[in-house]
């Protein structure tokens, strides 16, 4: 009875590019399902999950924000996620919880530049997904070009599961060729017979289906040549390949019309999995935990916000049953559980306990952070947290008026608990409080937030980007020794180090022989040759740097770890200084939009950024521009771009990497 309660369980994420209308395919979900009464509008500002002031002005999803509904017997618990490229590190954190996810497809542009992102994002997590291909009623909509640029953009085999009945302003339903049915819309859902100029093509595209579909499954082949593949058997194989990532099912339809919602939930109960279909937990020292409610508790941490009732930890639970009042081990420590919230984006309903594959937020826990293991303290887990980014971008910030020096350091700590992309530094020189994060966007939502939330008035600086550098030409037989004598016991350290390019990161290596420096001591030389990778002598962080430790020497008394990596970090230094270095800085592949009379325009501006065109495409009127660009260039370009074009451009960009500045 606990494998089938788990069994009608589904967690889920809708991933997409900003505006490819995830916010609005979730407000259709949510009326479909009876979980509200009267369907939400992004530009009215009444959806349900885009609840935050800034999230409503803007007209985007900012925060990943958690909901459930029930759909022909299952419980469906929703993540609808941000597509901006900025706040990608809420899209990571969702996915670290989730079990599937949908990802949904603008039918006019296809695959964008950070549905690609997304897409990667899920790949590393292992999520199966579905695709869903929307806004097939607005002009220029093409169902099977965006198929086919999910095929050759994504590497994946689409599983075309649906034909359009209809193009633009005439899309009024699909035909499904799973069950050979026609579903049409108008107020309501219909299941009518397959029209007859669409049978010949549905037929052929069944066919086409079900070779895709035996070329991967191998069970499935004798049926294929015998009969065909019956509705069970294609059913259930498609579910197997889209468990096992070996394919993607692909639906259609307008989420804005209200067409074709309730066959993309069908899908997600018949091919997505449930908590007991994927694998089993494991923690950092190897042990699984099955998704059982009868087994020792545990859950992570995805997300945290301070509100004035308390920290409510947003808690993904794997196994077990916590119930309000028990005691669990978070961080080391052992806290009492306040209560636990049923969540409906900015609505909780409180419930006794939560048990294996529910997403709730607990309230009460004094130490949880994201990313933070909560589990039973006679049986302790740690589970693998989600990694935050790399800053990208950085800005002074400073209190606008004295009396709110105090509450500024208070607000930006909360603001980098509760999201930990960003991150709050002094710079030791000038005394500035600097805030980095993941682009402009994501840190000037934060500063509103200080704002709002925290009664803090914050001046922004310009905005910098993080610069890195790398070795270019390195140095062999670099000497370095370490004595100290200052009465007592003094330190002596000998190395010689070799330094050379790397294509990215760090690597030490020891080729020292006959014991000349001992292995506790070798490893005290990486961790000071660590320490000197935090600024380099352009005054940046370092990477793409190997190391080789091929000699040194000690001394009977006055040699010792301290010594040893006191040596590495000022040797590194040293030789890193010897050595010519480069200056990396952060790159970002943009696509930018724009229509056909504005191309010469926009092409020439980039050109200005210094940036690098990599090709262009056309689109029913209109010109995508790829370019990769230099990111302290791409500051106020939002601005530059609407000018030249009368407010028609729009673009969007993502970090891609380092290169030589």
């Amino acid at each position: 009875m606990r494998t089938s309660t788990l069994n009608a369980v589904r967690n889920l994420g809708i991933l997409a590019h900003v505006d490819a209308g995830k916010t609005t395919l979730t407000e259709r979900v949510l009326f479909a399902t009876g979980a509200t009464y009267k369907r939400g509008e992004v530009h009215d500002g009444t959806t349900v999950t885009d609840f935050d002031p800034q999230e409503r002005d803007r007209g985007i999803t900012i925060f990943a924000a958690a909901v459930s509904c029930t759909w022909d017997g299952h419980r469906v618990n929703l993540i609808d996620t941000p597509g901006h490229v900025d706040f990608a590190a809420e899209v990571e954190r969702a996915l670290r919880v989730l079990d599937g996810a949908v990802a949904v497809f603008d039918g006019v542009a296809g695959v964008e530049p950070q549905s690609e992102s997304v897409w990667r994002q899920a790949d590393r997590h292992g999520v199966p997904r579905i695709a869903f291909v929307n806004k097939l009623d607005r002009a220029g909509a093409d169902f099977d070009r965006a198929v086919e640029s999910i095929r050759t953009r994504l590497h994946t085999v689409p599983f075309v599961v649906q034909l359009p009945i209809g193009a633009e302003d005439g899309f009024v339903g699909v035909v499904d060729l799973v069950r050979m049915r026609a579903l049409v819309w108008d107020e309501t859902m219909r299941e009518i017979p397959v029209p007859e100029p669409l049978a010949q093509e549905a037929l052929r595209r069944r066919r086409l289906l079900e070779e895709a579909v035996a070329e991967l499954c191998p069970d499935v082949v004798e049926e294929f040549f015998e009969t065909g593949l019956s509705e069970r058997t294609l059913t259930a194989a498609l579910r197997e390949l889209t468990c096992r990532g070996l394919g993607t099912v692909v639906l259609c339809g307008s989420a804005y019309r209200n067409r074709g919602v309730e066959p993309l939930l069908d899908a997600v109960i018949a091919y997505l999995p449930s908590p007991v279909d994927v694998p089993s937990v494991r923690g950092d020292g190897g042990e699984e935990r099955p998704a059982d409610p009868d087994a020792p508790f545990s859950a992570l941490v995805f997300k945290t916000n301070a509100t004035a009732t308390g920290r409510l930890a947003y808690t993904r639970v794997y196994s077990g049953t916590v119930h309000k009042g028990d005691v669990v081990q978070v961080a080391g420590r052992n806290e009492r559980v306040g209560r636990i919230l049923r969540v409906q984006a900015d609505r909780h309903t409180p419930v006794d306990h939560a048990a294996a594959g529910d997403i709730v937020a607990i309230v009460g826990l004094k130490s949880a952070r994201t990313g933070v293991t909560l589990c039973d303290p006679a049986a302790p887990l740690a589970l693998e947290p989600p990694v935050p980014a790399e800053p990208v971008v950085s800005v002074a910030v400073e209190a606008r008026t004295a009396a709110d020096h105090g509450r500024l350091a208070q607000a930006l700590a909360h603001l980098a608990e509760e999201d930990p992309s960003l991150r709050v530094t002094t710079d030791p020189e000038t005394g500035q409080t600097v805030l980095s994060g993941q682009g402009e966007l994501q840190l000037e939502v934060t500063v509103r937030k200080a704002s709002t939330d925290h009664r803090v008035e914050i001046v922004m600086g310009r905005p910098r980007v993080a610069y890195r550098e790398t070795l270019a030409a390195g140095v062999t037989g670099f000497v370095y020794r370490h004595v100290k004598q200052d009465g007592g016991q003094g330190q002596f350290a000998h190395v010689v180090l070799d330094t050379e390019p790397l294509d990215e990161g760090f690597e030490f290596r020891s080729a020292v022989t006959g014991g000349r420096v001992p292995q506790e001591f070798v490893r005290a030389v990486e961790l000071g040759c660590r320490d000197a990778l935090a600024e380099g002598p352009l005054g940046h962080p370092v990477t793409g740097l190997r190391v080789t430790l091929t000699d040194g020497s000690t001394h009977v008394k006055d040699s010792s770890e301290m010594a040893f990596r006191t040596a590495g970090r000022l040797g590194l230094r040293d030789a890193l200084a010897a050595g010519t270095m480069t200056l990396l800085e952060p790159i970002a592949e943009v696509a930018v939009t724009v229509p056909d009379d504005c191309v010469g325009s926009v092409l020439g501006d980039l050109a200005s950024r210094r940036g690098r065109i990599l090709g262009s495409e056309a689109r029913a009127g209109t010109t995508v521009v790829t370019a990769s660009v230099p990111l302290a260039e791409m500051f106020g370009y939002v601005t530059r771009l609407r000018s030249r074009t009368q407010g028609r451009g729009t673009f969007t960009s993502r970090p891609t990497g380092y290169a030589p500045a």
